[in-house]
């Protein structure tokens, strides 16, 4: 009988057994990551393990998404670079904990919804970018320093970086066909980490990267000047960082809805994501959102509840404590070969058996989101043009579809059913189907089968009405909302109202 018990106010039962052992190899992979993201930035290391530690502590327990992990993350490190070159770490701190306001009042005001908005191509592109910049980072471990510069692995250097990652690869490989009671990414790390000391190999381990030995995370303002100028320099790196933070947390949280077939909150975890990145600001840390690799390896792990991320981000603080000896023993090459399979198992492999049943637009847009993501390692770019291209195609189908069929009555009256909706994307057409000068003295256009959808539209009324009117014609408008009636200029000349069969759909305007 396994240990099932409910944690926190979530319905989901968990296993305590497999919720440990996930978070202890979510630490592992996470501190090295950390580490290479702080020292890209030119931040001091430890500002990389306590924002692990922050971001992942904060979001298990506040986050609206169990099993998710977040830390001190690349996308939103690479986005403060400029700032702490020219201004230095101090305004760093500020703008990570402005970024952290801005994050929390998305959340409050109920924004991560819009998260919806973003296309299944543009998902496919983004997951399927992700895995190959996850796959490319761990070619970066094949790097050395010589005297000073930065040159390949050759020999027997590379050999056995070589030999302990294809280990590492097997045993994650071959080991759940034994039991999948422990993860088999932790079994990789343990058993490569002995077999390099045990056999005492020369290579490359986690204190080639950076010292991971510290304190508690220091209680730390920021100390700028609290004046506007200081806003205007820290604001646009804050709105910046928010929004690549939210555009992956919220991401990953789509994703590991997909995976364990439940649903999220984006709005709780905006206002997580934004506390975490508050008290960032204010305890040294760099800051950051979720982690999308690390994620998929606490769900691989088993892992399906906030348990595993509490775990890793305690591991992480114990090992700034207390183990930072042993961890920075650890051999980058195990590490290496536990991403080389998040990567593959990220990659959305369906994606290429249904290329050939996508439409090309869907296609266009899923390899352009990947391609920028993996050029420009900007996510929140990518995601930002899929979904206008997105956008912008289905305005453009959608303008197509509108048709009016024409017909005369007993009485002389040319009728004009509107088929589709009338948008700014169809105003053009829809005009183009009418013949003021050669139409009867009376004219009736009925908007049934139809939707005025913007304040485009209504100005095509508008402009139609005129043309009419000038031509000393009388035009009706049948099934019109309430809306479009009080936005039409000459309303009650040309509107036909009819009380049970109007629509009352609102109009998008400047007021609504």
């Amino acid at each position: 009988m396994k240990p099932y018990v409910r944690l926190f106010d979530f319905s989901q039962k968990v296993n305590y057994r497999a919720e440990i052992l996930a978070g202890l190899t979510v630490a592992m992979t996470m501190i090295p990551e950390s580490l290479s993201f702080a020292i890209l930035a030119g931040f001091p290391p430890l500002v990389g393990l306590y924002a692990a530690f922050i971001m992942g502590l904060v979001t298990a327990v506040l986050g609206g998404r169990p099993g998710m992990v977040s830390g001190g993350a690349g996308a939103t490190a690479v986005v403060l670079i400029a700032l702490m070159q020219s201004h230095g770490l101090e305004y760093v701190f500020a703008a990570v904990a402005l970024a952290g306001v801005l994050q929390v009042l998305v959340g409050v005001f109920k924004l991560g919804k819009f998260i919806r908005l973003v296309p299944q191509p543009v998902m496919y592109g983004f997951v399927n970018g992700l895995a190959v910049i996850i796959f490319m980072s761990q070619i970066e471990q094949f790097k050395t320093v010589v005297n000073g510069e930065v040159t390949w692995l050759s020999g027997a250097p590379l050999l056995t970086m070589a030999g302990l990652v294809a280990l590492t690869i097997a045993i994650i490989l071959i080991f759940p066909r034994i039991t999948k009671v422990v993860p088999a990414s932790l079994v990789a790390i343990v058993v490569v980490f002995a077999v390099v000391l045990g056999f005492d190999i020369d290579t490359k381990t986690v204190r080639d990267i950076a010292e991971v030995g510290g304190g508690l995370p220091p209680l730390h303002i920021p100390a700028v000047p609290f004046t506007l100028e200081t806003l205007q320099i820290i604001f646009p790196y804050a709105l910046i960082m928010a929004g690549v933070g939210l555009t992956e947390s919220l991401l990953t949280l789509n994703l590991v809805d997909e995976i364990t077939g439940t649903r999220g909150n984006g709005n709780r975890e905006s206002v997580a994501q934004g506390t975490a990145n508050v008290l960032n600001g204010f305890f040294f840390g760099m800051g950051g959102c979720a982690m999308i690799a690390q994620t998929l390896v606490n769900l691989s792990a088993g892992a399906r509840a906030r348990l595993a991320g509490i775990i890793a981000a305690f591991t992480i603080l114990l090992v700034i404590l207390l183990g930072a000896p042993l961890i920075e023993l650890v051999p980058m090459a195990a590490l290496v070969g536990v991403m080389v399979m998040v990567s593959v198992g990220t990659f959305e492999w369906i994606s290429f058996r249904i290329i050939n049943k996508m439409p090309r637009q869907d296609v266009f847009v899923g390899m352009l989101v990947a391609v920028i993501t993996i050029w420009l390692h900007n996510l929140a770019l990518a995601v930002l043009i899929g979904v206008i291209i997105s956008a912008l195609v289905f305005a453009w189908e959608s303008a197509k579809r509108i048709r009016v069929r024409k017909h005369l009555d007993a009485d002389g009256v040319k009728h004009y059913e509107v088929y589709g909706p009338l948008f700014f994307g169809s105003t053009a057409v829809f005009t183009e189907k009418f013949d003021v000068a050669d139409d009867p003295n009376t004219v009736i256009i009925d908007f049934k089968d139809s939707r005025v959808a913007d304040m485009s539209g209504i100005d095509a009324l508008n402009k139609l009405t005129e043309r009419y009117q000038k031509a000393g014609k009388k035009l009706l408008l049948r099934h019109l909302s309430p809306d479009c009636r009080l936005l039409l200029q000459n309303a009650d000349a040309v509107i036909e109202v009819n009380i049970l069969e109007d629509p009352t759909y609102h109009i998008v305007t400047d007021k609504i």
